[in-house]
């Protein structure tokens, strides 16, 4: 019998867990999903706190609701979701396509990513889907991004950070430059953005490319 699953063009886990930087995952998955990107994504319960203190946004817990929230959100700002292209999953999902490597994405963010996370990640406790779908991509050598957004950073820290790294794993803090002299928050928020989307090999026109614009040097 041949197999009749076939894997969409574009598909990226995006994790988004309790550590400070609900706008970039917010911009992120609206960049994904922009352009026709199939996002699985999982959303901790203390990143819903933190979307509630920096986006004023409060987000339902139940999976299928937060799908739909997050389709009318996208929608009222102009973009047009086709069926399942966001699919949203619970923390102990375990049956769903990122837990396993015969279907998970190769490509996964984790944007916030807390310390907590970041220390499952690296120890692989998989205690939930999102620290099960890392370990997941990290077993079938696929692509990982954390974006961590804390400082001052610790020993420990610095340790998980270390060790996955050399497992492959880019390590993406969430430091925006200055060079492209940005004029709001939201321009500080795409420089990160746009990093993360150069590393998944996505289009991205929210930054100038270094070389290609020219800077004064007069004094």
């Amino acid at each position: 019998m041949v197999d009749s699953f076939k894997r969409a063009p574009q598909q990226v886990t995006l994790a988004i867990t309790g550590a400070s930087g609900a706008p970039y995952a917010l911009r992120l998955l609206e960049t994904m999903l922009a352009q026709d990107v199939d996002v699985f994504l999982m959303m901790s319960s203390a990143a819903r706190v933190v979307f509630a203190a920096e986006e004023n946004m409060k987000l339902p817990s139940a999976p299928e609701a937060l799908q739909q929230k997050l389709g009318e959100y996208f929608s009222a700002r102009g973009i047009s979701l086709r069926a399942q292209q966001l699919r949203v999953f619970g923390k102990e999902e375990w049956f769903s396509p990122v837990a396993s490597g015969s279907a998970a994405p190769k490509n996964m963010v984790v944007c916030p990513c807390s310390t907590g996370t970041l220390s499952a990640i690296a120890t692989g406790a998989s205690n939930t889907l999102i620290e099960r779908a890392a370990d997941v991509v990290l077993k079938e050598r696929g692509q990982l991004i954390l974006v961590p957004r804390e400082m001052p950073l610790n020993a420990i820290h610095l340790e998980h950070m270390l060790k996955l790294s050399q497992l492959g794993v880019t390590i993406m803090p969430a430091s925006p430059g200055f060079y492209h002299q940005p004029q709001s928050i939201h321009d500080l928020v795409d420089f990160v953005v746009a990093r993360i989307l150069d590393h998944l090999n996505l289009a991205q026109d929210f930054v100038p490319r270094w070389g290609y614009t020219k800077h004064s040097n007069k004094e």
